[in-house]
C-alpha cells in the first residue's frame, strides 16, 4: 500500500490551528437579519395566550412568529413535532416564538418583552412513568401521524415505537439455565456538548430558491425535510454546510433550519441567522437519549449463555426524532457480541416531558451495552468465574447468528476472541482485578465487550466524482460532512491509493453544497468511510478506464496494456513509453490527426444491496452490512474514605478491518473513550419534579477535564471487511460504547457493591456502599 495505512495529517488541520477555518456561525452578509427564539419555561402546559404587543414596539423588529399560523408537523421517522409549539408545550425549552430584528441584541431585547400565559399540565418525568396508567398521553393521535420509517407506535399510549426480538425458545433456554440473574439499570439524558453550538441561516432568492447555510451532519436530510414540510421542490432547496465544530450525532437532527426558513419567509426572503446560546443548545435542541432497562440472563454452570431477556425503556423526550430508530438499533444488537440461542427483547421508545432525543455517538449502543456488560459481570460473580473468561467462552464468532438471525462470517464479524486476549494483556489483568494500593486506596479493573452494526435505511447510498485540472492534479467531490473525524482526509487517501498518486496532489472541498456535491445519505452510523469510500473507488475506476482508453488510442495498444500511476499513463511492458495525465485528461490530439477522448469525469456510487427491514414480530432481518467488535478495559483507584476516584488507564482493542489512517483512527477511538468516561462518570441532566432541566450551563453540567484523563491505549486488529474500501470497517463511534460499562464494572469491584445507575458520582457510590452496609 502506498497511501492507505499511513498517518497523514488531516486536510483541514492547518486552517483549524491557525484560526482560518470558517464555520456556519462565522458567515455573515450585508443586510442580514437576526432571529431570537423564545423558549418554554414549562415542561408541559397549555398555551393560553401569547402577547407580542410590547415586543412589536421594540426597535429593529421585522417579524414575530408564533406556532399557530404553521400547523406543520415534522420529524425524520414520525412527523410529530411542530416547528414552533402550538396549543401546548411538551418540554421546557421548546421553541414557542421567534423575533426577527436588525441585530441579535435587538431581537433578544424584543423577545424578552413577549408575555406567554401557560396552564400547567401533569408531567411525565421518566420512561417508566410514561408507561404508568395514570400518565398523561402526550400525543393523542399517534395513529394519524405520518411515518417515514419502519416504526410501530401504539396509539393511546406514550409508546412511539415498540421493537421486538424473538429468537429461539425461551422456555428451553430457562430450563437449560443453572444460574439466572436479574437486575435493573438506568442512565439519564445528557448532552452532546459539541464545542460549536447549532446555528442556521436561510434566504429566499428572488427566483424562489431557498438557500440554507447550516451546521449539520445531514445536509441532504435538511433538504428532504424542507421539501416534505413546505412542499418545496428538492431542486429549489440548496443546503450548504462548511466545517462542523463537532456533532456526535446531535447535528443530524433538523430543527433550526426550519425556523430560519420561516423567519426568512416572514421578512420577504431576507437572509436570517439564528444561533443557539449554550443554554439553548443544552435544552431547546435535541439531546443524548436516556434509558431504563431490566435484564434476565441465564447460563449453565460452565458459563455457556442459554437465555437473555431484556426490556429497554428509552427516554424519547417530547418528540420521537431518532429515538425510535435508536430503540430499534439497540434491539438489533441486544445481546452484545455473544452467542445466545434464545433471546427475548422488547425495546420501547417512550414520550416524556424532557427535551427530545436524537442520535448520539454509538446510536443506542452505549446505553444498551451498559446493562448487558454489567449483567455479564453479575453472571461471572454468581458463577465464581473470571469475567473475561466468561466473555471469551461466549464471544460471537464466524458461523454464529445475530439476534436478528443474520449468519456471520469472518468478513462481517471480525475477531472478538483476539480482542479479548489482547485487552487482557494490555490491562495486565493477571496482576489481579482488585488490589489494595495503600491506606484507603483500592485499585480495580473492569472490562466490557461491544459490537455495533449501522442500522441504516436499506436505501442509504453515496456518490462521488473525480475531475482533473490542467496541471494533472485531481479534484475529488463527495457529500460526506467533515466535522473533525478526518473523513475528507480518508477519502483523499483512498483515491490516492487507487490512482497511485501523491495525495497532496488531490484537492477535496471541505464543505458540502447539495446543489453541486454528490449525494450522501448522512454523515452518521460510522458508515462514511465505507459508503463514500466505495463510491470514491468506483469513481476512480471510471476515471482510470477513461484515461486508459484515451492513452491506448494514443499509444496504439489495447487499454489492458496501459497502466496509470504517478500521474502518467504508460505501457505495462515499457514504463518509459507513455504520457502525462494532464496531456490526456481533457482529450488528446496527435500531430496531424483528429482529437479524441474529451474531458475525463469519473463517476461512482455505492448502495448496500442486501439490507432488509426487520420482521415486526420476530425482528428477523439484516439491519446492517457488518458488525465491528471490540474489547475495552478501565482501571481506577478508589478512595474508600470519600468514594472519589481517579481514572488510571483505559484500553481499547478493536477489529477495525484495514485502517485507512492510523493517526486519525487513534484520535477517533481516544475521543470516544474520553466521551464515554465523561458521561459514565458525571454527565447527566438533573430534572426538577416538574421536568425542568436544572443544570443547563457548563458551570453545573460537568464534563471530564484535561487533568482528569487516564492513560489511553488503543490497538487495532485488521480482519478485512470484504465490502469496505481496502477492507476498512466503520470505527467512528466505537470508542465510546463500552466505556461506561467498563467503568461501572471497575468501580463495582473496587467498592464491593453493584453500581447499576449512571453517572457514577462519588455520592452515588457512597450511598450504594452505605445501603450495602459497607
Amino acid at each position: 500500500m502506498r497511501t492507505v495505512g499511513k498517518s497523514l495529517p488531516r486536510t483541514e488541520s492547518l486552517d483549524k490551528v491557525t484560526g482560518a477555518a470558517k464555520y456556519a456561525g462565522d458567515e455573515s452578509a450585508a443586510g442580514m437579519l437576526h432571529a431570537w427564539i423564545v423558549n418554554s419555561t414549562y415542561a408541559h402546559a397549555k398555551i393560553r395566550r401569547i402577547d407580542t404587543s410590547a415586543a412589536w414596539r421594540s426597535p429593529g423588529v421585522r417579524a414575530i412568529l408564533t406556532g399557530e399560523p404553521y400547523p406543520i408537523l415534522t420529524g425524520p421517522s414520525l412527523a410529530d413535532r411542530p416547528i414552533l409549539a402550538r396549543e401546548r408545550v411538551r418540554y421546557s425549552g421548546e421553541p414557542v416564538a421567534v423575533v426577527v430584528a436588525d441585530s441579535e441584541q435587538e431581537a433578544k431585547r424584543a423577545a424578552e418583552r413577549i408575555r406567554i400565559e401557560y396552564e400547567p399540565l401533569p408531567v411525565v418525568n421518566s420512561p417508566s412513568q410514561a408507561l404508568s396508567r395514570d400518565a398523561p398521553v402526550l400525543h393523542e393521535h399517534l395513529e394519524k401521524i405520518r411515518r417515514y420509517a419502519q416504526v410501530f407506535p401504539v396509539p393511546g399510549t406514550n409508546i412511539n415505537n415498540h421493537v421486538k426480538i424473538r429468537k429461539g425458545n425461551m422456555e428451553r433456554g430457562w430450563a437449560a439455565s443453572d444460574v439466572i440473574i436479574e437486575a435493573d439499570f438506568a442512565m439519564p439524558q445528557s448532552d452532546h456538548a459539541a464545542m460549536e453550538t447549532r446555528t442556521a441561516q436561510a434566504e429566499i432568492k428572488p427566483d424562489g430558491r431557498v438557500c440554507i447555510y447550516t451546521t449539520s451532519q445531514s445536509p441532504f436530510a435538511v433538504r428532504e425535510i424542507l421539501h416534505e414540510a413546505f412542499r418545496l421542490s428538492r431542486d429549489q432547496v440548496i443546503v450548504e454546510v462548511p466545517l462542523v465544530g463537532g456533532g456526535y450525532g446531535g447535528k443530524s437532527a433538523v430543527q433550526l433550519e426550519l425556523i430560519a426558513y420561516l423567519a426568512s419567509r416572514a421578512t420577504g426572503g431576507r437572509r436570517v441567522k439564528v444561533i443557539n446560546t449554550r443554554e439553548q443548545d443544552f435544552v431547546a435542541s435535541p439531546v443524548h437519549i436516556g434509558l431504563e432497562a431490566r435484564i434476565r440472563f441465564g447460563c449453565t454452570r460452565e458459563g455457556k449463555l442459554t437465555a437473555m431477556q431484556m426490556t429497554f425503556l428509552f427516554d424519547s423526550g417530547a418528540y420521537s426524532d431518532q429515538s425510535v430508530i435508536m430503540a430499534r438499533a439497540a434491539a438489533e444488537d441486544c445481546t452484545g457480541p455473544y452467542r445466545v440461542d434464545n433471546v427475548h427483547c422488547d425495546s420501547l421508545s417512550l414520550y416524556t416531558n424532557h427535551p427530545f432525543s436524537t442520535s448520539f455517538r454509538g446510536f443506542g449502543h452505549p446505553e444498551m451495552t451498559f446493562p448487558v456488560e454489567r449483567g455479564m459481570d453479575l453472571l461471572a460473580k454468581r458463577l465464581g468465574m473470571d469475567p473475561l473468561e466468561l466473555r471469551a467462552r461466549n464471544a460471537i464468532v464466524p458461523g454464529d447468528t445475530t439476534p436478528t438471525q443474520v449468519p456471520l462470517d469472518e468478513s462481517t464479524i471480525g475477531n472478538l476472541p483476539e480482542c479479548i486476549r489482547r485487552v487482557k494483556e494490555i490491562i495486565r489483568w493477571e496482576e489481579g482485578r482488585r488490589i489494595e494500593a495503600g491506606p484507603h486506596k483500592i485499585r480495580a479493573k473492569g472490562v466490557a465487550c461491544l459490537w455495533k452494526t449501522s442500522s441504516s435505511p436499506v436505501t442509504a447510498s453515496s456518490a462521488a466524482a473525480v475531475t482533473f485540472n490542467e496541471d494533472g492534479t485531481v479534484n475529488l467531490h463527495v457529500g460526506s460532512v467533515e466535522m473533525g473525524q478526518g473523513n475528507k482526509t480518508a477519502m483523499k487517501q483512498i483515491l490516492a491509493e487507487r490512482m497511485k498518486m501523491d495525495p497532496r496532489r488531490i484537492h477535496i472541498k471541505l464543505g458540502v453544497n447539495t446543489e453541486f456535491s454528490p449525494y450522501h445519505w448522512k454523515t452518521v452510523a460510522s458508515l462514511s468511510t465505507i459508503m463514500a469510500g466505495r463510491a470514491v473507488l468506483a469513481a476512480a475506476d471510471d476515471a482510470i478506464a477513461q484515461l486508459k482508453e484515451t492513452a491506448s488510442r494514443a499509444l496504439k495498444v489495447a487499454p489492458v496494456e496501459v497502466e496509470i500511476a504517478g500521474e502518467r499513463a504508460f505501457l505495462k511492458t515499457d514504463p518509459g513509453t507513455g504520457m502525462e495525465i494532464r496531456d490526456i485528461a481533457f482529450g488528446y490530439k496527435p500531430e496531424g490527426g483528429e482529437a479524441f477522448g474529451g474531458q475525463v469525469i469519473g463517476r461512482g456510487n455505492f448502495i448496500f444491496k442486501d439490507l432488509t427491514e426487520m420482521d415486526p414480530e420476530t425482528g428477523a432481518g439484516k439491519p446492517g452490512p457488518q458488525w465491528t467488535v471490540a474489547a475495552q478495559a478501565v482501571e481506577v483507584e478508589l478512595d474508600t474514605r470519600d468514594y472519589t476516584y481517579r481514572l488510571l488507564r483505559a484500553a481499547t482493542v478493536i477489529d477495525a478491518g484495514r485502517v485507512i489512517n492510523p493517526g486519525t483512527a487513534v484520535g477517533q477511538i481516544v475521543g470516544g473513550m474520553c466521551m464515554g468516561l465523561s458521561f459514565g462518570s458525571r454527565e447527566h441532566f438533573v430534572y426538577s419534579d416538574t421536568g425542568i432541566v436544572l443544570n443547563r450551563q457548563f458551570r453545573s453540567y460537568k464534563t471530564i477535564r484535561y487533568g482528569e484523563q487516564p492513560e489511553y491505549i488503543v490497538e487495532f486488529l485488521q480482519t478485512p471487511y470484504g465490502e469496505g474500501p481496502y477492507g476498512a470497517r466503520g470505527i467512528g463511534e466505537y470508542g465510546v460504547i463500552g466505556m461506561p460499562a467498563a467503568l461501572a464494572n471497575s468501580l463495582s469491584a473496587a467498592a464491593g457493591v453493584e453500581l447499576n445507575r449512571l453517572p457514577l458520582l462519588p455520592e452515588r457510590i457512597w450511598r450504594a456502599a452505605k445501603e450495602a452496609g459497607r
